[in-house]
């Protein structure tokens, strides 16, 4: 997040909301009981009271300080694509796991375009960047705090410890002896005048949406003024006024342009040399092995400013304890009964009374969803009661693993 304190941990507190009475990580009568998942990773649920009413948390802790626990991002196997929680989990022999950031669930203002489920911010699976984050006015969900970005992230570095973090885009293209910024990678929306490249990592759904809405308002009409090159082994084999759709093969990048960046790309012959570089560089100067995008709530034990006090809904969210060793992974319960949920501010405040001193918001609503096998099981299964009454596809999670 682009603030005047560019690294910032991520975890997410709550407590105690004006006006309501926000037990925390004690709620009232006895004390919720750990159940060991896997050595170094425990689960437990119980009620909390709210302002909109009493909403039931699903929590993991897992312990990054052993050697035998990390984190991993949950994927549907291409940027572009859906899945279920349980599904990645089980595919990716998790043990655990939530669902992970927003998403483009929808397209209802750009008729003919399809929502191509790609998530909102950046993700980095394995050492490897995946993708970058969306311009702020064209995410998904509710509103960012003030002075935070899609570009926010929760990772864990090669130190082995969670961070909140900031990846905003550095990359280029290389062509006829221009230096061109590159504006995106493997994104469902692009900044306007931008030029974005698409790798095999984003999978087959058509890149006509990176080139609608602004940078202002995501439900803007699509540009009018578009160009995509294909680009193979460093040469341009094709290029077409429209961008397509379909699988992009190994070794190929696709680059869009949208108004501007339409412009430069038409000035590039067939077989012109065109060379690419997309970085990592974090406002930490982290090397991360794994990151996803959301919005931090909690920064130094303190919620941030700003956050929501209003809006309750069912939540998911993750808290950092112990310096980044420690992560709390909280998703609600979505059964009738227990709909209404928390606020963004209580939420914050939940993980402050867990311990946790940095706070992020993942994806909340119908994609809230928690699994866990049972100590000893090989298959993970669904805790939290989904509030669409059954798992909702969504674009990654956050897997808890074990060696």
């Amino acid at each position: 997040m682009r603030t005047a304190r560019r690294s910032v941990t991520v975890l997410t507190a709550l407590g105690t909301l004006a006006g309501a009475a926000l037990v925390g990580a004690t709620p009232a009568g006895a004390a919720p009981q750990w159940t060991g998942i896997a050595p170094g990773v425990t689960y437990r649920q119980y009620d909390v009271p709210a302002a909109a009413g009493v909403a039931h948390v699903h929590l993991l802790r897992a312990d990054l300080s052993d050697a035998h626990v990390r984190l991993g991002l949950l994927r549907p196997g291409a940027v572009a694509a859906r899945d279920t929680v349980s599904h990645m989990a089980g595919r990716q022999k998790a043990v655990a796991g939530v669902n992970g950031d927003f998403f483009n669930i929808s397209e209802a203002q750009h008729p003919g375009v399809a929502p191509t489920g790609a998530s909102v911010g950046p993700a980095i699976a394995d050492g490897r960047i995946l993708k970058g984050a969306v311009p702020d006015a064209q995410r998904f969900g509710p509103a960012l705090p003030p002075g935070t970005h899609t570009t926010a992230v929760l990772g864990v570095g090669a130190d082995g410890r969670a961070h909140l973090d900031d990846l905003p885009p550095t990359g280029s293209v290389v062509a006829a002896g221009q230096r061109l910024p590159l504006g995106g990678l493997n994104q469902y929306a692009l900044p306007e005048n931008g030029v974005g490249a698409y790798t095999p990592a984003w999978g087959s759904a058509s890149r006509v949406r990176a080139t609608c809405g602004s940078d202002t308002e995501r439900a803007a009409p699509c540009s009018a003024d578009t160009y995509e090159v294909t680009v193979r082994h460093g040469r341009v084999v094709s290029a077409s006024a429209r961008p397509g759709s379909g699988a992009i093969a190994a070794g190929t990048t696709v680059l869009v342009g949208r108004e501007a960046g339409a412009r430069r790309l038409r000035a590039l012959a067939g077989g012109a040399r065109v060379s690419l570089r997309y970085a990592r560089t974090s406002a930490r100067r982290a090397v991360y092995r794994f990151a996803r995008g959301g919005y931090p709530v909690l920064s130094g034990g303190q919620p941030l400013p700003g956050l929501d006090t209003r809006a309750s809904a069912v939540r998911t969210a993750v808290g950092l304890a112990d310096d980044g060793r420690t992560v709390y992974l909280v998703a609600l319960g979505g059964a009738p009964s227990y709909r209404r949920g928390l606020t963004i501010a209580e939420v914050a405040r939940l993980l402050a009374g867990l311990g946790a001193t940095e706070g992020f918001s993942l994806d909340g609503g119908g994609s809230s969803t928690l699994v866990a096998r049972p100590s000893g099981a090989a298959p993970v299964t669904v805790r939290n009661h989904p509030s669409d009454g059954s798992e909702r596809p969504v674009a990654n999670g956050i897997g808890v693993f074990t060696r």
